[in-house]
């Protein structure tokens, strides 16, 4: 029996071998060759985009994916897949979800998503697209423009940069188009969907004339706003008589007529405008655009020759009248007379033609100019009173900061405001223009634990915020009283509060832009008429150099700062502002000045902190204090990468808020 014997071993060795080859595959996540499409693509999204494993999406002998968070499933397909708020954070991979082509809603929104978007071309019923309020970036996604049926686009609050593409105008189906708050240049493409209800581009650095089509005419002004290079009907400001309406000229240096022109010029009747097409391909167009040129360049030969000579005479009648009143002027240098011989004669008095960079500058110029020594009011602001009603209004000193010095204001018809005055040597290196978009910025913050913005003044050494006046006093007043009182921590409960209200407000400036507070403490809180806390001065020591807002002498101060900026190693960002948080809820909990509290482990620090209290609440041990402690501790971190983000500091702040509501129900 050897002989058969040989082929049997031979044949359990194959077996073996193939049933190892499986297992090692199965085991080593190649989870493609036993899973269905849309199951794999989605635990492909998974593994970039959840770095915090959030997303319990785990594989059983009995699976389902269509039961996952946020997947909704039509006849074992996904059709949706909406994550918003989901606390995500990593990248949006390429290729992980271009499987999915029945996908019709698309929502990873308010997360903290990074780098640059994948191709989406694979998505081809995607109907739905809701990326708003991430930290994308990188150039506008172009392969959305392939997506025929898509109704809502949502890119808000990223960090997109670049241009719009005039292609987006194909997608006839758009209802919704949302890209404020990023970075986008260069002309608005004249989008003219009838669908279009609603838009909005503000807060980018887009430029040129509005295109004035049907569907843009629609919006008002603020759906622009933030926007200083824009101009046109639309957003109520003029275009300069030199202004390039054709937009940005294509990097192969040949001048040719954009979109925005020719839809414009067939709309309003004017001259039909002829550019460089390669369509235009019969040699009798050919010889025409031949001879075209041709006549051009000999008139700008003969138009360069006749400017020479006059510029030539003008130079000798300057020199000879220079003589006679014996002032000394240069005679034109050679860079001079080439910049002259190039210059084309205008119907207007002749004036040097700058280049479009310069237009911009110039434009900008004159839009700061033109918005200097008036009070400009927020967008959308009603103008309740004039620059001259202000300053006739009787003043109170009620507090100088680090910042400024802010005064209550009543005007004549009784209104009462707050008016912030700037310390102008703090602010002297932001020039005019930068102050006047980051006050733009500030001004479109609205949420009711910020107290708004609602005007501006800018001049010469000069720069006045406006803010609403808050009767009931700021957060310090609260806790310290006067200098004659004892200072003394509030009742926990009404901390749990305050701490609510206040990260609120900050959490929403560091979602909904990319400012920060920069100066949190508790002067700088002010309380509203129902007292709930309200953030003011916010965003306002940006506009001073680093570090010049806080004292390093004050050691309330030097003890709000993030570690990571007293020696201005690193500019202050949203983790800084976290960090004086922290160091807030602990003056609220304890009574004591920032300078007052010390560097503990987290048990000896809730030790101290009740230890303190005792006088105030009779040392109770309530176990929610502590996680309130806790709170304080982690937003403490002297590492800026091991401080929670504002938002889940919010959620945490939420769940011990929860577990009182029930304690105290069941009470």
């Amino acid at each position: 029996m050897p002989a058969p014997t040989a082929p049997l071993l031979i044949f359990f060795y194959y077996c073996s071998f193939f049933l190892s080859l499986a297992c090692s595959a199965t085991s080593s996540g190649d989870i493609s060759a036993i899973l269905p499409n849309d199951a794999a693509s989605l635990l492909a999204f998974k593994s970039s985009a959840d770095l915090d494993q959030t997303l319990l999406y785990s594989l059983t002998e009995r699976f389902d994916f269509c039961q996952w968070r946020g997947v909704k499933c039509a006849q074992g397909r996904v059709v949706r897949f909406v994550l918003q708020s989901s606390g995500l954070r990593g990248s949006f991979a390429a290729g992980t979800l271009s499987r999915l082509d029945q996908l019709g809603v698309l929502s990873l929104q308010d997360n903290s998503l990074s780098g640059p978007l994948p191709d989406l071309s694979a998505l081809s019923n995607l109907k739905s697209l809701f990326l708003g309020r991430n930290s994308f970036s990188g150039p506008f996604p172009v392969s959305v423009v392939s997506l025929h049926r898509l109704m809502v686009l949502d890119l808000s609050f990223n960090n997109f940069s670049g241009l719009i593409p005039p292609a987006l105008t194909r997608l006839d189906r758009l209802d919704t188009l949302r890209l404020e708050w990023n970075r986008f240049t260069g002309p608005l493409p004249p989008l003219n969907q009838a669908l279009l209800h609603s838009f909005n581009v503000s807060v980018n650095n887009l430029t040129g004339l509005v295109p004035a089509t049907a569907s843009l005419s629609r919006f008002g002004s603020s759906s622009f706003s933030g926007n200083p290079g824009l101009c046109g009907e639309i957003v109520n400001r003029a275009c300069r008589s030199g202004e390039p309406f054709f937009g940005v000229a294509p990097a192969s240096g040949i001048p040719s007529v954009s979109a925005p022109l020719g839809q414009n010029a067939e709309s309003h009747g004017a001259a039909t405008v002829v550019g460089v097409s390669p369509r235009l391909g019969s040699q009798k167009k050919q010889k025409k655009t031949g001879v075209v040129l041709g006549f051009t360049v000999v008139v700008l030969v003969l138009i360069s020759a006749v400017a020479i000579i006059v510029t030539l005479v003008k130079g000798r009648r300057n020199d000879n009248s220079s003589e006679t009143r014996s002032v000394h002027q240069k005679k034109p240098s050679a860079v001079d007379a080439e910049r002259i011989q190039a210059t084309p004669p205008l119907v207007d008095p002749p004036v040097k033609k700058p280049e479009t960079e310069a237009n911009g500058k110039v434009e900008d110029a004159s839009r700061v100019q033109r918005r200097s020594r008036i009070l400009v009011f927020s967008t959308g602001e009603p103008e309740l009173y004039t620059l001259e009603q202000l300053m006739r209004a009787s003043a109170e000193l009620l507090g100088r900061g680090s910042i400024g010095t802010t005064y209550k204001a009543v005007l004549d018809n009784q209104l009462i405001v707050t008016v912030k005055r700037l310390d102008a040597n703090k602010t002297a290196a932001t020039g005019e223009e930068v102050f006047q978009g980051h006050m733009e910025a500030v001004g479109l913050l609205r949420h009711p634990n910020l107290v708004p913005v609602r005007a501006y003044f800018q001049a010469k050494g000069e720069r006045l915020v406006i803010f609403d006046y808050m009767p009931n006093g700021s957060l310090y007043n609260l806790i310290h009283g006067s200098r004659s009182a004892r200072s003394k921590p509030l009742h926990w409960t009404s901390c749990l509060k305050i701490t609510e209200d206040v990260a609120q407000g900050l959490g929403y400036i560091h979602q909904s832009s990319r400012l920060i507070h920069g100066n949190i403490k508790s002067s700088n809180i002010l309380l509203g008429p129902d007292f709930e806390a309200c953030l003011t001065d916010y965003s306002l020591s940006t506009l001073a150099p680093e570090g010049s807002v806080h004292d390093n002498e004050d050691p309330d101060s030097w003890a709000r700062r993030a570690p990571e900026t007293r020696k201005s190693v690193l500019q202050a960002g949203p983790r800084s502002d976290v960090y004086a948080f922290g160091v807030l809820v602990m003056e609220l909990l304890t009574g004591r000045h920032p300078s007052q509290h010390p560097y503990l482990s987290l048990p000896e620090m809730l030790g101290w902190v009740q230890a303190v209290r005792e006088d105030h609440d009779g040392g109770a041990k309530d176990p929610r204090l502590g996680m309130l402690v806790e709170v304080a501790a982690v937003c403490r971190s002297v590492s800026p990468e091991q401080r929670p983000t504002m938002w889940q500091v919010l959620k945490m702040i939420q769940e011990i808020k929860k577990s009182v509501n029930a304690s105290d129900s069941t009470a």
